[in-house]
């Protein structure tokens, strides 16, 4: 790697890696809240097939991911750098997939099809064209600048890009997207969602094009040259211990974080008929994300990244496992509770962008190996698996409790949605605590003797 006399890192940067992610989570993000509630609320397809359909989706990316993480990382560096002309070149088929995912003209249609154009249409954005924009953006961060602290900052903005997503989607939309049917129920309007995932859509685009105009790639990342060897890659990451620890604990993070926030669409309506709330929700999330964000770089370098996640992951699951217990009806208590939950989990999500450029600086010291976009490919594959299984579970353990359009608010069911969005996230943040503490070894003291060794390569 060289370093390029170009500008020095500063706040143009931060703010366009910021709206790197601000445009991927107007898609993400929506998907994550709305895409199950779609399927079984507007299309009538079991929340048990639209769980299968992610899972399965998330195998066929075990593939895309590391066949995108190659693709970059033997591209030829253009004058902007390596990862940016890829943002331009793909935002806008990932945002007209996006919108294609919820087509409620075919509301209906035969079963058959509708279950077809769910395959279809997830995949094309998921797999493909997601995939295709994600893992440059992502990898890009060592790119933008090869100091810890300027890392911690861009993972700290980054998160701060999602929760500005998560502001419009989690406040606005459930407001916007409801409607009340003859017995005074909360019910998603596939007409309202179609023209949400339109503006969610166009807005994604025009964020990807502010990060690809403002951000500065200044260390340049050689193509490689290498001739690809699945073996030896596979090998290669076998040994990896620190990408083994940060891939289990993103699959445990995520499954926790993506319950949490896809479950809402069923536990405010559902159990406690109240969709205000969902949105007041939303906004607390954003909010304690914003103010963690003061104060968590700091407390990241005081700490260590790995010792601090373990601590926030701990916190989380414990709130939630109280909040089972409490089996409160009042939603507005759920949402104190959801609140002091999420600093936890907002602490850890500020500082997982930054564990993976530690995990690629971590390589290139003790193997000798510079490959940020196979590695991140890596990474997002696990994401993805987190994904599957938040989503797979979810949707699995809806149809387990009898969730269909005709039971969605029978008093049974509407218990099992309350446990479900409780200890199933419970259960990932204490895996998560787990795996950080004994399998992922980059503490405080290796990173910054990693730094060290790097930085006096770069001179």
């Amino acid at each position: 790697m060289e370093k390029q006399e170009v500008k020095k890192f500063g706040f143009p940067d931060k703010i366009g890696y910021m709206f790197g992610d601000f445009g991927n989570d107007f898609m993400f993000i929506l998907s994550t809240m709305f895409l199950m509630k779609f399927y079984t609320d507007v299309m009538g397809v079991s929340g048990g097939l639209v769980g299968i359909m992610m899972m399965l989706a998330r195998f066929l990316d075990a593939f895309t991911d590391v066949a995108m993480g190659e693709i970059v990382d033997r591209s030829q560096p253009k004058p902007r750098g390596k990862f940016l002309p890829w943002i331009r070149r793909m935002c806008g088929p990932v945002a007209v997939a996006s919108f294609l995912m919820y087509a409620s003209w075919f509301a209906d249609m035969p079963m058959g099809f509708k279950i077809f154009w769910m395959f279809f249409t997830y995949i094309l954005w998921g797999s493909v064209f997601y995939t295709s924009i994600n893992i440059p953006y992502g990898a890009m961060a060592s790119a933008i600048s090869g100091e810890p602290r300027d890392r911690a900052q861009l993972s700290n903005f980054r998160t701060i890009g999602a929760s500005l997503a998560s502001t419009i989607i989690g406040v606005v939309l459930p407001l916007v997207v409801y409607y009340r049917d003859a017995g005074g129920n909360s019910v998603l309007s596939g007409r309202k969602m179609m023209l949400a995932a339109l503006a969610c859509s166009i807005g994604a685009v025009i964020c990807y094009l502010i990060c690809y105009t403002i951000t500065t790639e200044r260390v340049k990342v050689p193509k490689k040259t290498e001739k690809f060897n699945l073996k030896e890659l596979l090998v290669s990451l076998g040994k990896n211990r620190p990408l083994i620890g940060i891939i289990v604990s993103s699959v445990c993070m995520l499954m926790a974080q993506l319950t949490l926030s896809g479950m809402a669409s069923y536990v405010y309506p559902n159990y406690f008929g109240n969709v205000a709330a969902q949105s007041v929700s939303s906004f607390v999330g954003v909010a304690v994300t914003l103010v963690c964000a003061i104060f968590t770089v700091k407390l990241s370098e005081k700490l260590g990244r790995k010792e601090l996640g373990v601590i926030s992951a701990v916190f989380s699951g414990a709130v939630l496992v109280i909040t089972y217990f409490m089996k409160t009806t009042n939603a507005w208590v759920f949402v104190i509770m959801f609140g002091i939950a999420y600093i936890g989990l907002a602490i850890f999500s500020l500082i997982t962008w930054a564990m993976i450029t530690d995990v690629i600086d971590d390589t290139q010291v003790h193997m000798g190996e510079r490959a940020d976009g196979t590695i991140y490919a890596v990474y997002s594959f696990a994401r993805k698996l987190g994904q599957a299984a938040s989503s797979g579970l979810s949707g699995i353990l809806l149809s387990i409790i009898g969730y269909t359009q005709a039971t969605a608010f029978d008093e049974d069911v509407v218990k099992g949605i309350y446990m479900i969005t409780c200890l199933v996230p419970a259960l990932g943040f204490f895996l998560l605590a787990l795996s950080l503490k004994f399998l992922y070894p980059l503490g405080k003291a290796r990173v910054a003797e990693n730094a060290r060794i790097l930085a006096g390569k770069n001179e």
